[in-house]
């Protein structure tokens, strides 16, 4: 029985990455079993559960596995990944955000799983499951309301990350400016938090957060 469920792990594996060989299936047998400590769901499962097809779930699939070899990734790791794309600054902030975010069953590691969930969501999915999955990155202690401590945690990383050298001449007070304004358009009832209503409605009139959410539509 052990013997067929991990024939199915490895099948399932690379119908994801398509890299299934016959004539090295001994040596790739040998070689993922002792670096993979997590295997993806089957194919079919992964198509049913998210908004993406057989062929773009591969192509995320090869991405993540050349960047994770065992499966998943924990944070130090997903920190050094997403640091790549922000050379100028620190991004080790907002990556920590982002992988509380990704990271929901709170076991401190993100599979394929979460990755292509979450992913599903920000690129497919409808401007409510957006919104909502911005709100939860926003809520950063879970409890349904964002404050103004919060969103200044956020506004702090996302100018650390995009660094002093994109915005030369930016104020150290600009965070602080970025908040009063959010809470301003925000906070509808002025009890100094902001709900899940209050964002989700605040953002639907908002004509430059709708367009730059549509900006993600056609990324894959």
């Amino acid at each position: 029985m052990k013997a067929k469920n991990r024939d199915q792990s490895l099948s399932d594996s690379r119908e994801l990455d398509g890299s299934y060989d016959q004539l090295t299936d001994s040596v790739e047998d040998d070689f993922e079993l002792s670096t993979v400590c997590h295997r993806p769901e089957s194919m079919d499962k992964l198509q049913e559960q998210t908004k993406f097809t057989k062929k773009e779930l591969q192509v995320l699939y090869r991405g993540f596995k050349n960047e994770c070899p065992s499966g998943v990734v924990n944070e130090e790791n997903f920190k050094t990944i997403y640091s790549q794309f922000f050379p100028q600054g620190d991004s080790s902030m907002y990556a920590h955000f982002l992988f509380e975010a990704f990271d929901t069953n709170k076991n401190g590691s993100v599979s394929f799983e979460d990755f292509v969930f979450g992913l599903s969501i920000i690129l497919r999915g409808t401007i409510n499951d957006r919104l909502n999955w911005a709100f939860n990155l926003y809520d950063l202690n879970k409890d349904g309301c964002i404050t103004k401590e919060e969103m200044m945690d956020i506004m702090r990383s996302i100018y650390d990350m995009m660094g002093k050298y994109t915005y030369p001449t930016m104020q150290d007070d600009a965070p602080r400016e970025h908040v009063e304004s959010f809470f301003q358009k925000m906070d509808r009832n002025k009890d100094g938090v902001v709900t899940i209503e209050e964002f989700i409605e605040s953002c639907k009139k908002d004509e430059n957060i709708m367009q730059s959410m549509q900006l993600f539509d056609n990324v894959i």
